[in-house]
């Protein structure tokens, strides 16, 4: 849980920029891709993160430079990845104009129920690294190379020289 705005940038950085990082590595082609007919397109999860910051941040009162919740996919990966950059930048930056440290345990409205700032925020980055993981999944089906997010993917360890990993 989160204690300052501070605690939060500086992890909101971390995970957005991973995040940017394999909406990057997807390309036009593989947005179509998915694991059966019922399942999100990689590019509907792709859009969904983007999505989701505006979503949540204004439901949490926090007025998101992103797109509307019900807003079409755009059909080119760099739109996506361009679009959530600026919402991902735009999220950090309300939260540190509007909220302060001392407002984090106040409560909001959110999807029916009462959460805290706080929860809300983690919420944030857990929604994305949950569905970054989604998308990596779908991006190796699809035959894309996955950046590394915690570490280096199999591609770039391989750069480095050192053996696959199990």
């Amino acid at each position: 849980m989160y204690h300052s705005i501070e605690e939060f940038t500086v992890d909101w950085e971390r995970e957005s920029a991973a995040t940017l990082g394999v909406l990057r590595a997807i390309t036009d082609k593989a947005l179509s891709h998915r694991v059966d007919p019922a399942g999100r397109t990689l590019g509907a999860v792709a859009w969904h993160l983007v999505l989701t910051l505006g979503e949540m941040g204004g439901k949490a009162g926090l007025s998101v430079d992103a797109p509307a919740e019900d807003a079409p996919a755009p059909a080119s990966s760099m739109d996506i990845s361009a679009t959530y950059s600026r919402a991902a930048r735009s999220l950090s930056e309300q939260v540190a104009r509007t909220w302060t440290d001392a407002m984090l345990p106040g409560e909001v409205e959110m999807y029916g129920s009462r959460w805290t700032r706080a929860s809300v925020l983690q919420s944030l980055v857990r929604h994305q690294i949950h569905h970054r993981g989604q998308a990596t999944v779908l991006m190796r089906q699809a035959g894309l190379v996955v950046p590394g997010v915690y570490g280096p993917a199999r591609e770039e360890w391989a750069k480095m020289g050192m053996p696959a990993q199990p």
